[in-house]
């Protein structure tokens, strides 16, 4: 364990972005996974890093990211004068859509659609327009912000999937950036999204291409070529507690980086906090997430998943091999670990979220609450002060 807990200071983002290159490369690493709150500045981020590929590279891009900026590439034409046929718009001027009607990619936006929501769509490539439906009786319908944000990211996937596969439209990609892709998508998504992400992520890393040679003798060139590595690295930045757990769960045996990203003050100043070998900052914010919730949102099973990670990471930290040390000797010991066992069981349960019965709401919160007292965790000032109303400026 770490004695001291390792802090990075930048003095603007442009070194902020450096560290994060330097890491993917330099560093070896395969993965650099951010957890920051709304209002740090992520968004601005993921684009100086996408900025920072174009300055290195004489103005040709190397990162194909998701952020805010990729949901504006759509926009709504509500049909204001018939009220009948709505259609979402694409902005053929990105190359994000570069040669996207040859790649006949409405399979495998399906695919991932299916996974998630319950419409369908329909892409007009000669209007580059979509219109969606319900079955066939509700066509062109106007989907939620929610849906349409759930759709856009089916998009990304389906073209990163493309650029995986080596093809030439996308060579140029050479590093991913995903910042919270489901800050319009509630819990029900959460983990299907990450866990989906992070199987793309990994399979992105493995990638191999053929060797480039030249032929000096006659029949080299029938030789099949060597493959060679070409992985694909990535960013992923999230202020989604639940959503960063499952990704860093799902990546934990693959060469990543895990910091805490801070603004203090909102100034210019960036941190990042490593959590590598120390206990993690978003795993103290889970538990700040899974008190609120208790004492006054809706519990959910899937918060019994959350729960025992905590206990887990904590038992790991005191140096323990299982989580029931956490609640070793509390008077209902035996019932709580049977209960988190039990109730924790199987794959991401939030792929058909529900609200706990009454009964497990209440043993729920015994647990929690033992597990608070017996620990007294303090939230330290990692967790960020609001700006204050008058100077408050909305980050990107």
């Amino acid at each position: 364990m770490s004695e001291k807990l390792k802090i990075h200071r930048f003095t603007d983002m442009r070194r902020l972005v450096t560290r994060l290159r330097d890491d993917l490369n330099g560093g070896n690493q395969d993965f650099v996974l951010l957890y920051a709150y709304n209002g740090t500045g992520k968004t601005r981020v993921s684009m100086e890093f996408k900025d920072a590929g174009k300055r290195k590279n004489k103005g040709k891009p190397d990162t194909l990211y998701f952020n805010a900026f990729t949901e504006d590439l759509f926009s709504w034409d509500n049909d204001l004068a018939n009220d009948s046929e709505r259609r979402l718009h694409i902005n053929t001027d990105s190359e994000f859509f570069k040669g996207l009607k040859d790649l006949a990619l409405d399979e495998r936006i399906g695919h991932y659609l299916g996974r998630y929501a319950d419409f369908l769509f329909d892409i007009d490539y000669d209007q580059w327009a979509i219109s969606f439906r319900k079955g066939e009786d509700a066509r062109h319908i106007k989907v939620s912000r929610g849906e349409e944000n759930i759709f856009i990211w089916c998009v990304f996937m389906a073209i990163c999937e493309r650029v995986i596969d080596g093809l030439e439209t996308y060579s140029w990609v050479k590093y991913l950036y995903i910042d919270d892709p489901i800050t319009s998508l509630d819990d029900n998504n959460a983990i299907a999204v990450a866990s989906d992400l992070a199987k793309l992520l990994r399979k992105a890393k493995s990638r191999t291409r053929p060797e480039a040679v030249v032929a000096d003798g006659p029949g080299e060139a029938e030789n099949p070529p060597r493959m060679v590595p070409a992985p694909i690295k990535a960013v992923i930045s999230s202020h989604h507690s639940l959503f960063f757990n499952v990704v860093c769960n799902e990546l934990k045996k693959d060469a990543h980086k895990k910091y805490l990203l801070q603004r203090p003050e909102r100034g210019t100043t960036y941190t990042l906090r490593a959590t590598d070998d120390t206990p993690f900052f978003h795993h103290v914010s889970m538990l700040a997430e899974l008190q609120k919730a208790s004492q006054g949102g809706t519990l959910y099973t899937y918060h019994f998943n959350m729960l025992r990670s905590i206990l887990e990471k904590t038992a790991t930290f005191f140096g323990c091999d299982d989580f029931s040390a956490c609640i070793h000797g509390l008077a209902d010991a035996d019932l709580f670990s049977r209960a988190l066992n039990l109730l924790s069981h199987g794959k991401y349960d939030i792929y058909q979220p529900s609200e706990m019965v009454d009964d497990n709401k209440k043993l729920f919160r015994q647990i929690l609450d033992a597990f608070l007292r017996r620990y007294e965790f303090a939230l330290p000032d990692i967790f960020e002060r609001p700006a204050k109303r008058a100077t408050a400026t909305p980050a990107l």
